[in-house]
Formats: structure tokens, sequence, C-alpha cells
């Protein structure tokens, strides 16, 4: 019992040292070869990286295995990653393209347009006040979206990502990102205002 504590408090105190050193030290011991890099940057950012890939592939064991899978390519390419746009932005970059192409390989389709219906300037205004204070529910409505939709809607949302870098992502046109951006907004709206009508 007591060698299985003083295991976990060393264990601690190492993850509590690697807390305090750099982002740019920890890519410098990854080159390096050192484990302790490898164990800085997978502590930091692992949690966050999975919530991308899972809001992407909706699947929980999918999301495990492309998170590994992530992480050991970007550790594998660590020698050609530089300091510009930060390891974080690098590994969620390689996670996004991961969970893509596993939803390409998947055959779940990415765009979902009818031919002919890609203008939104006819279309009903969205009330943008309906997502305020309703971060679960809109969380649901978000999930429940169509893979074309809910794919946008995360990478442009929750990503920061600009649509025509969404459009290069997804090899698609700008304006069919726009669009699905729009309806999957308008599908959210109506998800809210339907349980909100159940409610009552």
């Amino acid at each position: 019992m007591l060698r299985r504590l003083d295991n976990q408090t060393t264990q601690r105190t190492a993850l509590e040292i690697l807390e305090t050193i750099t982002h740019e030290e920890l890519v410098e011991k990854c080159k390096k070869g050192d484990p302790s890099g490898y164990t800085g940057l997978y502590h930091r950012h692992s949690k966050e990286v999975y919530n991308t890939i899972y809001r992407l592939v909706n699947h929980t064991a999918e999301a495990e295995d492309l998170l590994q899978e992530s992480f050991i390519a970007a550790f594998q390419n660590i020698d050609r990653f530089e300091f510009t746009g930060g390891f974080r932005a690098w590994i969620k970059r390689i996670a996004i393209n991961k969970s893509i192409t596993w939803m390409r390989k998947r055959k779940l389709r990415l765009v979902e347009l009818d031919p002919g219906t890609t203008r939104i300037e006819d279309e009903d205004p969205i009330d943008e006040k309906a997502f305020v204070y309703r971060v679960e529910e809109v969380q649901r409505a978000i999930e429940a979206l169509p893979d074309s939709y809910r794919t946008v809607v995360q990478l442009y949302l929750f990503e920061n990502i600009p649509q025509t870098e969404i459009a290069a992502m997804l090899g698609i046109a700008h304006n069919a990102v726009r669009t699905q951006y729009h309806r999957a907004k308008q599908k959210i709206l109506q998800t809210l205002k339907d349980s909100s009508s159940h409610e009552q």
C-alpha cells in the first residue's frame, strides 16, 4: 500500500513539474526523444483534442482511437513542427483532418444540398437571441443534425475555422459551407422551438 501511494505521489509530482515547463521546452524534449516531453504535451492537450474529435465523429470508441492516432502522428512528425501557430492548434488540425478522413471512409455524407437550392437569401431570418442561455439544449440539437451540417457547425463555431478553410478541408464550395451553416442554425432553432413547446 505504501509503495503504491509513493508511486502515485511520484506521478503527481512529475506531472506538476511538467506543468511548469513551457510548450517550447516540451517540444524540444520530444525532438530529443525525451518521453517526458510526450507525456507533458499529451497531458496538457488530450482532453481538449478528444472533445474536438468527439464533436465531429460523435462516437466514443472511435474518438479515443483517433485521439491516439493524432498524437502518434504529431509525435512522429514533431521535427516538422514550428512554433508559429502553437502546438495546440497544430495537434487539433491533425485531429480534425483524421476525423474528416474517418468520416469519409465511413461514407458519411459531408454534402447534403439539393441541386439548385444553395441560395440562402430567400430563407427565413434567424433569431440569434434564441441561442443564448440554452447551451445544453443547443448542444443536443447540434448532435441531432445531419453529418454535413454538424461538421460545418463544429468546425466553424467550436474550432473557429474560417468558412473558406472549411470548404477546402471538406472539398466543397465555399457557398455550400455558408448554406449548410445557415440551414444548420435553422434546424437548431426549430429543434429549440419544438423542445420549448413540449415543455409548456
